[in-house]
């Protein structure tokens, strides 16, 4: 097993209550002192006399949950003050951990005779092994069992038997108990009767394994007393082949026989959870024909239990978080299990330059994740961003895929989820609130002796006056600039209105005001922070190191400054846990973190990314999606999370639409997805206006390509495409430096509409590569942002405006100039112009301002100006979302 997995040891737990028995005290020693000769870890949970049965209970379901254990025995007679139910504790213990073999499922299965499949008991075992030792073969002999505890005797008989031994069981009401005895090939004796049983009752040659433990008077001993077992030793021994010794015999077999099940048991564990075995059944689609709404095709699909899912692709019990039937957080700690499993293949998912007709990289994601696990049996799994509720409720609508590539159910993924987004709206308000409220405590309090009125952060001293200078700086004043101020309230609402307010019109803030704003939730830092963190402690190193203000004197303030970073991490405990949820046909999806993928890095989070790598095996894959176009999403997916996860991609999968190539080659733009009057160009073929498009097609192939990552460009197709134009595009993407191009129909189809393009991407993904990142970290940030403006945009030079270039040299000279750099521009065009379509030339990239996600870990150049809380159009998509009182059901959400 070590030679599987150098880390791994089988784990035993002896659970005693009390421990002022002499005789269970013996007995377990003697069991931690084998488990340590031969590689166990073993633990003596030790309860005290006092314990209750729902106690001992909630030990034992503590046990059954930890996957570091394969063994639990409790130790008998449970020496507890209160009244214990024995059989109900010991049938708490997990089956497949009951070592003991006392549960009465293993007693079931011995008694039926699937001896494979259950833990025998100890002794019995034991005695079973002895008997084999002697040579004799057991089958047509007879055997005669004097007892028939559940322990010893009952499963001895059940252990014969099917060993095809003639059995015979004995009791206190047998008649004539010397006559059955001397019938016996074998006598296996366990009824607790001193030397009962004498030598000549015995046949000749016999077998005779004596389990008795009793003791009778002996003045020889220091403790007056001796120990002998149910048969007479000195005159059986003259009639019997073979005899065990008591003690000294059974004894140690049963210890030998408890480290083998507790083996037999870790054995069981790995093979049932080796990297990539999984036991998951996929759904089948009954695809409708015109294709329904995204909406009525989630409700048409029944999702697996959720928690059956988890099981289906190994993740344990005690790993997973329900949260309803659909949907559950998944623990941290699967990622310390899995350590020694090496990662599955690594694919992103990006897109050409977005227009109004959309690309659909969501509904390629799951669409290829759906091929490459129901249709072609690889271990997949998808991860995927968490939409915001603005644009749900705006302009944008759901996020969750469509068509016949969806993750379910649509409602809960487009809706609240488990809360992430909100912990990530009260987390980011207590910074502001922080802030806001130090400035005004600082200009309005004064320190009285003996007291201390500022937060005191460390500082034990009470009395002002013995203060240091330095203390009195750092501590008691912070003397944030307002103008200085970065960090804004935030919303997960379309709410124009907020974009500019005032704070502090109250009275009682006696007039401290600002000007200020709010953003939307997913630009927060702190929803960048959850999807680059990889860890709790890193979290909270990240939550304290986010920079909000500047000290007058030029000193960078954080929320370490201010106090608030342990706030921070209690209100994020639980958003750093990944969200389970699942596709249409039942692949695994993890949703987690949503960072804008303009002013951030949008991308999903990287511990999903890292749990889903471990869980997938090295078969298998892992598909995660990056946000807008390559220029965007792909860039900082490689980077910025690719720097800060240690992971390297095997495949870039480039989504292309005949419409969105349209409309880089000069088609018309468009307001709406009703295509008429010139925009029917969009709809009927035009094979120039492709070739055209493909410009801005074959530019994104080499942003990939910049990164030592093969290509494979999925042409998403749709009804109105015609075939001459798919092929066009896919030779000229070939042509362009792309591993393969392939159609897909996943929309209309399902997986099966990209089987086509899950091929490819498995033979990407055994292709050569030499993935490296665009730019050395080290470089000053002015040769970073024009090395990205250059080779990712085609732009000629950059320029710092006055802002601009004011920030380089502050961040700089506070020692943030060695962040990446997370670019802030328009996602609608590769120049700054969201105008320019195809691949515009001959600009200047203007740099407006630089700020700082130190938190996070990247600087972000400001190019343009752009909304960070988007508005309410005319026609919002809250007017056609309501709930059917009737039924629960949400109506109109997409």
């Amino acid at each position: 097993m070590k030679e599987k997995d150098p880390n791994f040891r089988p784990g035993l737990v002896v659970l005693q209550v009390s421990g002022n028995r002499e005789d269970s005290n013996l007995y377990i020693s003697v069991k931690l002192k084998a488990a340590a000769e031969i590689g166990i870890n073993a633990t003596h949970m030790r309860l005290p006399q006092t314990a209750t049965e729902e106690e001992i209970l909630q030990s034992i379901r503590n046990v059954n949950n930890n996957s570091s254990v394969h063994g639990l025995i409790v130790q008998l007679p449970l020496d507890s003050v209160n009244r214990i139910n024995t059989e109900k504790v010991t049938n708490a213990v997990a089956p497949e951990k009951d070592v003991d073999g006392l549960t009465s499922i293993n007693a079931g299965k011995l008694a039926r005779g699937d001896l494979g499949d259950c833990f025998i008991p100890c002794t019995p075992n034991g005695c079973m092994e002895l008997i084999k030792q002697t040579g004799m073969s057991v089958a047509g002999k007879r055997a005669v069992v004097i007892g028939r505890s559940k322990i010893v005797g009952a499963p001895m008989y059940d252990l014969l038997l099917w060993n095809h031994a003639t059995v015979t069981t004995c009791h206190s009401k047998t008649a004539d108990l010397a006559a059955e005895v001397g019938k016996a090939d074998i006598l296996v004796t366990g009824i607790g009767k001193p030397e009962m049983v004498k030598g000549e009752w015995i046949k000749k040659g016999a077998i005779v394994i004596d389990c008795g433990i009793n003791h009778i008077p002996d003045s020889t001993k220091a403790n007056g007393r001796r120990v002998v077992g149910d048969v007479h030793f000195a005159s059986a021994k003259e009639q019997a082949a073979f005899i065990t010794p008591v003690p000294g015999g059974v004894g140690p077999m049963t210890v030998a026989m408890l480290m083998q099940n507790t083996v037999l048991s870790a054995q069981r564990f790995l093979q049932a959870h080796e990297p990539g075995k999984w036991n998951i059944s996929y759904t089948k689609l009954n695809l409708q024909r015109p294709v329904p709404s995204d909406i009525v095709i989630s409700r048409s699909c029944v999702p697996k239990p959720i928690d059956c899912l988890a099981s289906e692709i190994g993740l344990l019990s005690y790993e997973v978080e329900l949260y309803g039937k659909t949907k559950a957080k998944v623990q941290l700690e699967t990622i310390d299990r899995l350590r020694a499993q090496a990662d599955g293949k690594y694919v992103v998912v990006t897109g050409i330059t977005p227009t109004p007709l959309g690309e659909g990289k969501s509904t390629t994601t799951i669409g290829l994740v759906q091929a490459l696990g129901a249709h072609l049996n690889r271990n997949v799994f998808a991860c995927v961003r968490q939409p915001s509720q603005g644009p749900t409720f705006g302009i944008k609508g759901g996020a969750a895929g469509g068509g016949y590539s969806q993750v379910i159910p649509m409602e809960e993924f487009n809706l609240h989820l488990t809360g992430d987004i909100h912990a990530i709206t009260a987390a980011n308000n207590l910074v502001a609130a922080a802030i806001d409220a130090r400035m005004f405590h600082e200009s309005t309090c004064t320190m009285k002796t003996g007291s201390m009125m500022f937060y005191k952060l460390g500082i034990e001293k009470t009395d002002p006056s013995t203060l240091t200078e330095e203390e009195i700086t750092r501590f008691a004043r912070l003397d944030i600039d307002p103008e200085s101020i970065t960090w804004q309230r935030v919303l997960d609402t379309n709410d124009r209105f907020l974009r500019k307010i005032t704070v502090g019109q109250s009275p009682t803030e006696k007039g401290h005001t600002r000007t200020a704003q709010f953003d939307i939730t997913v630009a927060s830092e702190i929803m960048a922070v959850l999807a680059l963190t990889s860890s709790m402690e890193d979290m909270r190193q990240r939550l304290a190191k986010m920079v909000v203000a500047t000290s007058r004197s030029g000193v960078p303030i954080t929320t370490e400054d201010l106090g608030v970073c342990g706030a921070l991490t209690v209100l994020m405990k639980d958003a750093i846990k990944p969200n389970l949820m699942q596709t249409l046909e039942g692949n695994p999806v993890f949703v987690h973190a949503g960072p804008f993928a303009n002013i951030a890095h949008g991308n999903s989070s990287i511990l999903a990314d890292k749990i889903a790598l471990k869980l997938v095996g090295p078969d298998g894959f892992v598909v995660t999606e990056a946000g807008f176009g390559a220029d965007i999403g792909m860039e900082k997916f490689f980077n910025i999370k690719c720097r800060y996860s240690g992971l390297r991609p095997h495949v870039v999968v480039l989504v292309a639409t005949v419409r969105a190539l349209k409309m880089h080659g000069g088609g018309p733009t468009v307001s709406g997805l009703l295509l008429t009057g010139n925009t029917l160009c969009f709809v009927f073929q035009n094979l120039e206006l492709v070739e055209k498009g493909c410009s801005n097609l074959r530019k994104q192939v080499e942003n990939a390509k910049h990164f030592g990552v093969p290509v494979v460009v999925a042409v998403n197709a749709f009804k109105t495409d015609s075939e001459a134009e798919l092929q066009l595009i896919c030779k000229l993407a070939k042509e362009a430096g792309a591993f393969d191009a392939v159609p897909c129909t996943h929309w209309a189809d399902g997986g099966a509409g990209a089987v086509e393009l899950g091929k490819a991407v498995q033979k990407a993904a055994e292709a050569p590569s030499k993935f490296s990142f665009l730019y050395d970290i080290e470089l000053p940030v002015v040769d970073k942002i024009r090395i990205i403006a250059q080779k990712i945009y085609g732009a000629d030079d950059i320029e710092l405006l006055p802002d601009a270039q004011h920030k380089v040299d502050l961040y700089t000279k506070q020692g943030f100039g060695n962040l990446p750099i997370c670019m802030a521009k328009t996602h609608l065009s590769l120049s700054h112009d969201a105008e320019k379509k195809g691949v515009p030339t001959g600009f200047v990239l203007p740099i407006r301002d630089i700020r700082a996600s130190v938190g996070a870990g990247f600087l972000y150049p400001l190019v343009g100006t752009m909304p960070t809380i988007p508005g309410l159009p005319t026609r919002p998509c809250f007017y056609d979302i309501d709930l059917d009182p009737l039924t629960g059901e949400v109506i109109g959400l997409f």
